[in-house]
């Protein structure tokens, strides 16, 4: 699976998010700074580097585990991984990019979720785009406030 993935996959959950946060600091808590996504994204539980930095180990509320190639990283632009194993039933294939923009004096904050499997999870993650939106959006909303706050 190649990055145009993302572009191209049978299901993209595609959310757009404007934080006061500069694209470097919002691009340092993405990619370098990985076991302290639980702290600011609350579905996931925990997350390490793996590999070198070349690879991560994810687990979200519920139990879904993930490991994950990093797949780019460009310094306050983009940071995508891609799923190597999951215990998540039907899973073919999935990508996450997210994609940052200098936004006034802020980044706008794409999220892609680029997913292909068998029907019944094909039919879930569309059913689930609201919910996954809220928790997208709850993420970043949070990342921004630990990312501006005096104390950051």
């Amino acid at each position: 699976m190649e990055l145009d993935f993302a572009e191209s996959a049978p299901v993209r959950l595609v959310f757009t998010e404007e934080l006061r946060a500069g694209p470097q600091d919002v691009y340092r808590a993405l990619a370098e700074d990985v076991e302290n996504w639980p702290g600011w994204f609350t579905a996931v539980t925990s997350a390490r580097p793996t590999r070198d930095g070349r690879g991560r180990e994810v687990r979200l509320r519920g139990g879904t585990r993930f490991r994950e190639t990093i797949m780019s990283t460009e310094p306050g632009e983009r940071y995508a991984y891609r799923i190597d194993e999951t215990n998540a039933p039907g899973m073919r294939a999935m990508l996450e990019e997210w994609r940052l923009a200098p936004a006034g004096s802020g980044t706008r904050v794409r999220w892609t979720m680029a997913v292909d499997g068998a029907a019944p999870l094909r039919l879930l993650m569309g059913l689930a785009r609201p919910a996954v939106g809220r928790a997208f959006r709850d993420a970043v909303r949070n990342l921004d406030r630990r990312l501006t706050s005096p104390a950051a």
